[in-house]
């Protein structure tokens, strides 16, 4: 059965890592849904550039979503960790152990959702933000039960491949990474 992820995108999302982790799972063939917050499907992103959204957030069923991924950039963090929706969607996704990743700063979400584990690692200075100890700033992706976080846009590609061993097992990861030619993963 194919694997299902949700990528709530904001207006202010860093479009490095949405686009990475994206364009990684597809290749994986994991079927990503691009959830909106605002009533318009088109999302602008920190460095200006427009991404189309699939479905509004409000309106897709968290129960055949087997992972939610929270893309950074600081103002679209914002607007994920002051969304209701989104921060109770976390919250039953974490109930029912399922995964959820946050790269950048949207580490910062989890934290407010109260589903942030003891080890993660997020973009330098968020984890003063965050105020809770088990912060790694020495790896690029930290993995703690059913979180996955990563430091920011020059570590998605990396981020991206471990969500796919995940979600895949090894052999996929290792055929998506070896035609990314990302050997440093």
């Amino acid at each position: 059965m194919q694997k299902k992820v949700l990528i709530p995108l904001a207006s202010g999302f860093e479009e490095i890592e949405a686009v990475s982790i994206i364009d990684i799972l597809r290749r994986a063939e994991i079927e990503v849904v691009i959830g909106y917050l605002e009533k318009s499907n088109l999302i602008l992103g920190a460095n200006g550039i427009t991404i189309q959204g699939d479905e509004e957030v409000k309106n897709i069923d968290i129960n055949t979503i087997d992972m939610v991924i929270l893309p950074g950039g600081l103002e679209g963090t914002k607007a994920l960790a002051n969304n209701e929706i989104i921060q109770n969607i976390l919250k039953h996704m974490n109930k029912q152990n399922k995964l959820i990743g946050a790269i950048c700063a949207a580490p910062l979400a989890l934290y407010k959702a109260g589903v942030l584990n003891g080890n993660y690692t997020c973009y330098p200075s968020v984890e003063q933000e965050i105020k809770k100890d088990g912060y790694q700033n020495n790896l690029m992706v930290v993995e703690d039960g059913n979180i996955l976080t990563s430091q920011g846009p020059a570590t998605a590609i990396c981020f991206g491949l471990s969500i796919v061993k995940r979600l895949l097992g090894e052999e996929k990861y290792t055929t998506v990474k070896n035609n990314l030619l990302a050997n440093y993963c």
